[in-house]
């Protein structure tokens, strides 16, 4: 049975050697006893808080005592800490010390490793971009990706559909982002439009620059060297 060591609402003495008020103080008998006469006055405080920290303080006491205080709200006694040796204090600390440096180091590997996740499903989420939509300026691709997959930021990048590179999904964050770099949706928004609104009223024109990105890979992007040369042989062509 574990010792039991009380916190008093108010100073009491104690009855051996007179000294008070008391911080803390055992019961002998109904009678409120020191530390020191009570052989504790060695043990050292240690409040509650780090359960960690407290299991393995205790554990590594030979002696300890439960600190305990008077709730008069709910009528009961409710743990504070605990006292124990000042040796076993010392070592619970430099366990939890070191746990804390293991824990900081494992949160640094795993912060990497997540980069360098995050910088591979980027790198794969733009190749899509550009596959679905091969006229896409490639530094647009990659802003697209960039966006649509920042960790914890819910966007469709991070959904389970995204993450595997589903065409929809990826169709989709391609759409919001000329829904609101290409198109007047934002500034409908500002001027207080309803939002499904202004999506219908901008539907259109989102269709229109996806239409012009979605060409075949055989043909050149317009505005190309190529392109040009493309649109006036097929003129000439028409004019024989």
């Amino acid at each position: 049975m574990d010792l039991v060591v009380i916190q008093p609402l108010k100073g009491r003495h104690c009855g051996e050697c007179h000294q008070g008020p008391l911080e803390m103080h055992v019961l002998e008998s109904g009678v409120p006893v020191c530390l020191d006469c009570a052989d504790l006055g060695h043990l050292v405080y240690l409040p509650r808080g780090n359960a960690a920290f407290t299991r393995r303080a205790r554990e590594g006491s030979s002696l300890f005592a439960v600190v305990v205080r008077l709730n008069r709200r709910r009528s009961r006694y409710e743990r504070q800490g605990l006292l124990v040796e000042e040796a076993a204090l010392a070592r619970a600390e430099s366990a939890c010390l070191a746990d804390a440096e293991a824990r900081a180091r494992r949160r640094a590997r795993d912060a990497e490793r997540r980069a360098a996740e995050d910088v591979r499903f980027t790198a794969a989420l733009t190749a899509e971009i550009l596959r679905l939509f091969p006229w896409c300026p490639p530094e647009r691709a990659a802003g697209i990706a960039a966006h649509a997959s920042v960790r914890g930021s819910g966007r469709v990048g991070r959904t389970a559909a995204g993450r595997s590179l589903d065409a929809g999904a990826v169709t989709a964050a391609v759409r919001a982002s000329v829904r609101h770099l290409d198109t007047g949706y934002d500034a409908l928004l500002a001027a207080g439009a309803d939002r499904h609104r202004a999506r219908a009223r901008v539907a259109a024109d989102i269709d229109a620059v996806l239409a012009s990105w979605r060409a075949s890979s055989g043909e050149a992007p317009p505005g190309t060297a190529d392109g040009r040369a493309e649109r006036q042989t097929w003129a000439g062509r028409k004019r024989r």
